[in-house]
């Protein structure tokens, strides 16, 4: 099946793409080509890149376009309940169900649904689902009746799957079970010079909103727009245009010094946008972050009980040495070597001890860091509380609050007792 520039250009107005990205146009293709067949897709991307609308455009030029369409972010879902939003339940099959309900794979038979965010299934609800997608069964929660159901599936991820599969985070059939078509969602900063045209659209549209003068770019402010990472891609670059077009009440030209002022500070930390590097690692913002401030805490811990052992003259500096160079690495003996030498640290205990003086609370370092190992979580578990606090218990604002999936917020409430 042959599709014309013009044909993907029309397709890309109706469901309001833009851009001529030759990454973009070739995305649009492939959702074209797959559409009118039953196959799964598996539509890969960063947060923000727009993925379902593809999905849209998979649906609605498919046989199954006069059916229904329903989005389900699995992220947002909590574990205990997900497998009775997908797959419904019967009257009195846990706590709190009164009555049957029926699930999305029945309520949507002959039409599609988009799973986004498929890497936060758990592994439980991910073997019902590949049983839906192999031969179109499905069993209500408390229930023992096969049911059928002819439903087509699209799955959207912003993480490494396969790495996921490695680690047994996600089922190898599933993950080719959906994978049968991939498309690729380029993020803004791989497509050229479609910021410019989206942050055109996107200030006609407020202007017309607010009811004010559209905001225009000068051409250094366009040469800083180009340059920019925008690591939230098109939902970053929409809310930054938003914001200049309230907040430019006077000067509507935006120059490239105006412009600064409202984007972030360029990233230092990797955390704060994904990168090839940390899709090939599996890592995340937030995993990446966590291993930085545990790494740190176990520095500070052993050098803590380092510090013990030499104040109860149990160690000597060049086996300390030899054992943990990555904290002494910078710190010369008194010979200028390591070899069999005394450290000499700067420290009020140590010196107290060379000059023959009693220290009455050599002890007090261990159990200082005894009690760093809770600190994290003790954090942890504050942060958790004053959200929901915030929130008045509605978790699904309390998550978003934390920056984190109301799955795992459930997780978290369940782990440190929060629940009432």
């Amino acid at each position: 099946m042959t599709i014309t520039e013009t044909e993907i250009q029309n397709i890309k107005q109706r469901f309001g793409i833009i851009g001529y990205s030759p990454l973009l146009n070739n995305a649009v293709r492939v959702a074209m080509q797959v559409a009118p067949t039953d196959m799964s897709v598996l539509i890969t991307g960063e947060s923000g890149s727009g993925k379902e609308s593809f999905s849209k455009i998979i649906h609605h030029l498919s046989p199954r376009k006069h059916g229904q369409f329903i989005a389900i972010n699995c992220g947002s879902i909590p574990e205990g309940t997900i497998d009775s939003e997908l797959f419904g339940h019967e009257k009195g099959s846990f706590t709190g169900a009164h009555e049957a309900r029926k699930g999305y794979f029945e309520v949507t038979n002959g039409g599609t649904i988009f799973l986004d965010e498929i890497g936060e299934m758990p592994l439980g609800t991910q073997a019902r689902l590949l049983r839906v997608l192999e031969n179109g069964e499905f069993i209500k929660v408390g229930s023992s009746k096969v049911q059928k159901t002819d439903v087509r599936v699209v799955a959207a991820t912003n993480v490494n799957l396969m790495k996921n599969v490695e680690e047994g985070k996600f089922r190898e059939d599933l993950y080719y079970r959906l994978s049968t078509v991939p498309i690729f969602v380029p993020p803004l900063r791989e497509r050229g010079k479609d910021a410019e045209l989206l942050f055109r659209k996107f200030a006609t549209d407020f202007a017309e909103k607010y009811k004010v003068k559209p905001v225009m770019l000068t051409e250094d402010a366009k040469d800083v727009l180009a340059k920019y990472r925008f690591p939230g891609n098109i939902r970053q670059l929409k809310n930054l245009v938003e914001q200049i077009s309230v907040l430019s009440t006077e000067d509507k030209d935006i120059s490239a010094e105006v412009l600064q002022r409202y984007l972030p500070k360029e990233n230092n930390l990797p955390a704060l946008y994904r990168n090839p590097t940390m899709e090939k690692d599996g890592l995340s913002e937030r995993d990446i972050l966590y291993k930085v401030l545990f790494d740190m805490k176990k520095d500070v811990t052993d050098l803590k009980k380092i510090v013990l052992d030499m104040l109860n003259g149990q160690a000597q500096a060049g086996q300390l040495v030899k054992d943990n160079p990555h904290l002494f690495q910078d710190i010369p003996t008194e010979n200028g070597d390591n070899k069999d030498q005394h450290v000499v640290l700067n420290i009020p205990a140590q010196q107290a001890i060379q000059n023959g003086e009693h220290v009455e609370d050599v002890h007090d370092i261990s159990h200082e860091a005894e009690d760093d190992s809770l600190s994290i979580e003790k954090k942890e578990k504050e942060l958790i509380m004053r959200a929901l606090r915030k929130n008045n218990n509605r978790r699904k604002y309390a998550a978003r609050d934390l920056g984190i999936s109301e799955r795992t917020l459930y997780r978290k409430i369940k782990q440190y007792e929060l629940e009432e």
